[in-house]
C-alpha cells in the first residue's frame, strides 16, 4: 500500500521550529478567546439596544396598526364611491387597493392527508420523490465505482488545531 502525502499549501507565514509552533498555538487560542469575547460584547450591546428601543417600536407598530385598521374600515364603507367598479382608489396622499390572492392549498397533518388521498384513489395528488441513496452507496462502494456522475471520495485528511483550555465548572 502506498503512503499518502499530506499536501500543504504555501502560506506567507509558517513557524520555523517546534517552540515557534507551540507559541503560535497558544496565540491562536488567545485570539480565538478574544474573538469570542468580542462577539459576546457585541451581542450584549445588541441586546441592550433592542431592549431600549422595544417600547418605542411597539408603540409605533400599535399606532400604525390602528391607523391601518381605521383607513381600511373607512375605505370598505366607501368602496363604491372610491372605486366604482375598479379595485384601486387614489387618495392623493396614497393609494388603496383590493386584490384577490391567487388560489392556494393549505395542508395540516400531511401524513393523514396522504393516507386519505390514497384511500380515496387520488394517488395522482401524492408526490413520490426519487433520489440517490448515498448511505446504501457507501455500504457498497465497489458496485457504484465507475458509474458516471458518482465519485467515491476516500482518503481526505483534515487538519485541526485545538488549543488547550481549562473549563470552569458552572460557568
Amino acid at each position: 500500500m502506498a503512503t499518502k502525502k499530506l499536501k500543504a499549501k504555501a502560506h506567507a507565514y509558517a513557524p520555523q521550529s517546534k517552540a515557534d509552533c507551540q507559541a503560535d498555538i497558544k496565540k491562536l487560542g488567545d485570539l480565538q478567546r478574544d474573538l469570542l469575547r468580542a462577539q459576546a460584547d457585541l451581542n450584549d450591546e445588541i441586546a441592550h439596544l433592542t431592549k431600549a428601543a422595544t417600547p418605542r417600536l411597539e408603540a409605533l407598530q400599535e399606532r400604525i396598526g390602528t391607523l391601518q385598521a381605521g383607513v381600511q374600515t373607512w375605505c370598505e364603507a366607501n368602496r363604491a364611491e372610491l372605486c366604482g367598479n375598479g379595485k384601486t382608489a387614489n387618495l392623493i396622499t396614497g393609494e388603496v387597493q383590493w386584490r384577490l390572492r391567487p388560489q392556494s392549498i393549505s395542508i395540516r397533518g400531511a401524513e393523514a392527508v396522504i393516507d386519505t388521498l390514497k384511500r380515496l384513489g387520488l394517488e395522482r395528488f401524492v408526490r413520490v420523490k426519487e433520489e440517490p441513496n448515498k448511505e446504501a452507496m457507501l455500504n457498497e462502494t465497489d458496485a457504484v465505482r465507475g458509474v458516471a456522475g458518482i465519485t467515491v471520495v476516500t482518503g481526505v485528511e483534515d487538519f485541526t488545531i485545538t488549543p488547550f483550555e481549562v473549563e470552569v465548572p458552572g460557568a
